[in-house]
């Protein structure tokens, strides 16, 4: 029988969900899907000191966000849960213990003070970091003075000094480590909480994860973890470590170089589909050279071959390429409901479209689809709107030379006399005002900009924005009128 594709997404709730974890997430979610398999969230909260609650529920709002839903986790349950660390410690203190009774792991007594010393003293030898293993060579009596100090141990692994111990990276191929370059690391600490290094692989064998899919940052800690499985006697996952992904300077992602959070993405008005699609192409391609790709095409095209060994470049340009992509593509009464909460916050709740041909939804509708084309977040929407929402617009420098311009206030008189013919003013009505006038006024030798912006700018202040006869429905004939008089005792 084949085995069966188990993932897990084990995030630590000490900050908000990085954009290189939501991709890790993202592939996790993605192999999973394609192999049929199953998708595990794990949260790893035992970092007492920076865990918190916030951390955690920006890390499940954003990837509740980006649509990356869990088969099994810490709300959903599951057969192999507790999935929440902090809920497992004494399977941890049992494992760790089973270890010490075999020799294969060791009580540790050093004070954080002569650790530090040491680790000083290593580099200013030029030597790396590593435990000396004082206190592997520690005497029953010796342990037993430090017991009755109310001393509390850690506990180490005690890790071969000879030999090589490999691993096989899906992507990279053999990766073998000399275990003279390991230390005897702590797996079991002072205060009964396990380091990631024991908690990551009891938690992985005994969920039955499959595959472990995680940043490259972690390849020089995967021989303790295969020393680990090999202690306990189980076999390991396959491992592929994911690029990272840089900045386009080449450094890593940090927030003095933008935004790094999906949070922060989503309340800037980009849309999920737009990050997942763009997260997804970080370190990834299909086969074919195709770049627009919904979620069901992603699950059905992405594989594990096609993942690159290359870091991933994080290009703002090309998220705002495809997320302005989107806002043009998805159906409009979705981005309406999306913009919705950025018009608010800028305008207030009133509705605009009293006095229009439309009713409230409709107008909405109306003013995304005219507007959505100039925008590559959500939240630029309001700057591009102004002129529906404000009573007085304001003139800009440009605006005010066509008003002012010879042939300006027989254009507005003339377009005025036209709307005050109408019942209703719609799309349609409005196609009909402008070509009417267009057309009448062109004959007196009037050019089409000479009629157009003059007019333009008596509704909307600017002499640029949407289609002049969606402006003119979306303003309804009576604060069309109200605006030509305006510039008509302005000008």
């Amino acid at each position: 029988m084949a085995e069966r594709v188990r993932v897990r997404f084990a995030p630590s709730p000490t900050g908000e969900l990085h954009l290189g974890n939501a991709r890790t997430a993202l592939f996790n979610y993605l192999f999973a899907r394609r192999c049929g398999g199953a998708f595990i969230l794990r949260i790893e909260d035992t970092d007492v000191v920076r865990s918190t609650e916030e951390a955690e529920r920006s890390i499940l709002r954003g990837l509740r966000w980006l649509g990356l839903v869990w088969d099994e986790g810490p709300d959903r349950g599951g057969e192999f849960g507790p999935y929440r660390q902090s809920a497992r410690l004494p399977i941890y203190e049992s494992h760790a213990h089973d270890l010490l009774k075999r020799g294969l792991a060791y009580r540790g007594y050093c004070s954080p003070q002569r650790l530090e010393e040491m680790r000083r003293e290593q580099r200013r030898r030029g030597e790396p970091p590593r435990y000396d293993g004082r206190c592997l060579r520690l005497s029953d009596a010796q342990a037993r003075r430090y017991e009755e100090q109310g001393i509390k141990p850690a506990m180490r692994f005690k890790t071969p000094t000879e030999g090589e111990t490999s691993f096989t990276d899906l992507l990279r191929g053999e990766i073998s480590f000399p275990n003279h370059a390991l230390d005897d690391f702590v797996i079991l600490k002072s205060d009964g909480y396990p380091t990631y290094h024991l908690a990551n692989v009891v938690d992985d064998h005994l969920m039955a994860v499959s595959h472990v899919l995680r940043a490259d940052e972690w390849i020089p800690s995967s021989p303790r973890h295969v020393l680990l499985y090999q202690a306990f006697g189980w076999d390991p996952p396959h491992f592929l470590h994911l690029p990272l992904i840089l900045d386009r300077s080449g450094g890593k992602l940090s927030k003095r170089q933008g935004d790094v959070s999906v949070d922060a993405y989503s309340q800037r008005g980009y849309l999920p589909e737009a990050m997942v699609n763009y997260l997804a192409l970080l370190g990834w391609s299909p086969e074919e050279d195709q770049e627009i790709l919904s979620r069901q095409q992603l699950e059905e095209l992405f594989s594990s071959e096609r993942i690159s060994v290359s870091p991933a470049i994080f290009d703002l340009d090309r998220l705002n390429w495809f997320n302005k992509w989107y806002i043009r593509h998805l159906p409009v009464d979705r981005i309406a409901r999306e913009a919705a909460p950025y018009l608010e916050d800028t305008y207030g709740s009133q509705d605009r479209s009293e006095g229009t041909a439309y009713d409230a939804q409709t107008w909405l509708e109306l003013l995304m689809d005219n507007v959505r084309e100039e925008v590559d977040a959500l939240s630029q929407i309001p700057a591009h709107v102004s002129f529906a929402f404000a009573d007085d617009p304001a003139y800009t420098k440009e605006a005010k030379k066509a008003l002012e311009a010879a042939a300006a206030s027989r254009v507005l008189k003339s377009f005025a006399g036209r709307l005050e013919a109408i019942d209703m003013l719609d799309g349609s009505a409005a196609s009909d005002v402008l070509l009417s006038l267009r057309s009448q006024l062109e004959e007196e030798d009037l050019t089409s900009r000479e009629v157009m912006l003059p007019v333009r700018a008596g509704l909307t202040g600017t002499l640029h924005g949407p289609n002049l006869a969606a402006v003119m429905a979306l303003l309804g004939k009576e604060r069309c009128l109200q605006r030509v008089r305006r510039a008509l005792d302005s000008f």
